[in-house]
């Protein structure tokens, strides 16, 4: 008899809440109920499109027959274009641009080439899933310093300095941050660069949303383009900005002095020649989206500041619940007051009313707190009826179930 296949122990402690909430969210979809999807930052799920000049590119690109293996580091005009970019923010002393299937991949590859077994790397709590996940997978242990709610949702800069120890070897910086929303203020940033300078610390910049900033006010810096002489990865994509998550194209940019990153841009390089290569056509819509059209930019503002300023009137009405306004990206992190956990309420909610949030305990949260994060993409019509069925449900669940 064959006997049962163990999977590896590197992947016990693998989670992705945002998706996982979805295998409740299919099994209450088959009784029939209404769902309302509050859970995946996917635009193109709502009233969003990818522009169509992005589109036609890639088009022509497939009809010319664009369609082998792509150089491994990404074709030639899109590196360009991106580093055109990247200059633009500021950026200096590049050494390295590369292309990857997403920029999950980039981020991937990046930790894979930089952490040994036992090592850690400083993550934002909240924070992005795929960060965890990775480091579970690389057998790496959790470092999370914590982002304060009661300054924004900025880095909490004193927490940072407590965490770093003699196996820290970088510091993930996701601005603007999934799951809050917060954009981080230059005196942040400049203290965090201070510190990875101190202690030899290289920076992972994610800046997948940094076009996405709602308020006129607000100004988006890329750390990079502070101090040339600090090393860095800012990773970008299609995805967000583009509005094109399903061309699963991102890029790294490594930039610091050459001596300190030469070593680990050759490592980074060896596994992506190692995969081959990015998305062939897809690498021609890089060019088109960077250097070219952006007044899509434009509608989607318009709407995002609409939902971002409904989502946070109507959830902080809620006797119970509080939302810190978000200022960039499209995403809300909610407080609410219970007994139980986030998670118990999540589920629960979901299958009474169809509404399906993620619970903050899968994203990362201070101990002793409880959150939910929302994503606002719908059209207004879709998150009112949504946030009323929180509320409404809120209150019976209180009541009846968190005694």
């Amino acid at each position: 008899m064959v006997s049962k296949i163990i999977p590896a122990v590197r992947t016990n402690d693998i989670k992705y809440a945002i998706r996982d909430i979805v295998v409740l969210a299919n099994e209450v979809a088959k009784s029939g109920k209404e769902m309302l999807y509050l859970n995946i930052g996917d635009p193109n799920l709502y009233d969003f499109s990818t522009p169509r000049h992005i589109i036609e590119n890639t088009y022509k690109a497939m009809l010319k027959n664009k369609c082998g293996y792509a150089p491994s580091s990404g074709i030639p005009e899109a590196v360009e274009a991106i580093r055109i970019e990247a200059e633009r923010k500021g950026i200096k002393n590049i050494q390295d641009i590369f292309i990857t299937t997403g920029a999950s991949e980039a981020i991937e590859l990046c930790l894979t080439a930089l952490l040994n077994e036992g090592e850690n790397i400083l993550t934002p709590t909240p924070g992005y899933s795929l960060y965890t996940a990775v480091q579970s997978k690389l057998m790496a242990y959790e470092n999370p310093y914590y982002l304060d709610e009661e300054n924004g949702w900025q880095p909490d800069v004193e927490d940072i300095k407590s965490k770093i120890n003699d196996k820290t070897k970088g510091i993930i910086l996701i601005n603007p941050n999934n799951p809050t929303g917060s954009v981080c203020e230059e005196k942040t940033l400049r203290e965090i660069i201070k510190l990875a300078k101190e202690h030899n610390l290289i920076i992972f910049a994610d800046e997948i949303y940094d076009k996405l900033i709602i308020d006129d006010d607000k100004n988006f810096i890329s750390i990079a383009s502070l101090d040339p002489e600090v090393p860095c990865i800012t990773f970008g994509g299609l995805s967000k900005n583009y509005l094109a998550p399903g061309f699963r194209i991102g890029w790294g940019i490594i930039s610091g002095p050459k001596e300190v990153v030469e070593d680990y841009k050759e490592a980074v390089n060896k596994m992506l020649r190692a995969r081959l290569s990015a998305n062939h056509p897809e690498q021609y819509a890089i060019k088109e989206a960077l250097l070219g059209d952006n007044s899509h930019l434009d509608e989607v503002m318009r709407k995002l500041k609409r939902r971002r300023n409904l989502t946070v009137e109507m959830l902080n009405a809620i006797d119970g619940i509080s939302c810190v306004k978000p200022e960039g990206a499209f995403y809300a992190f909610a407080k609410i007051e219970l007994n139980g956990s986030d998670e118990n309420f999540v589920k629960a909610l979901l299958k009474e009313t169809g509404v399906v949030v993620v619970p903050g305990s899968g994203i990362g949260q201070k101990p002793g707190t409880k959150h939910f994060r929302v994503v606002f993409l719908p059209d207004e019509k879709t998150l009112e009826a949504a946030y009323k069925k929180i509320a409404d449900f809120y209150v019976k669940y209180r009541n009846e179930f968190d005694k």
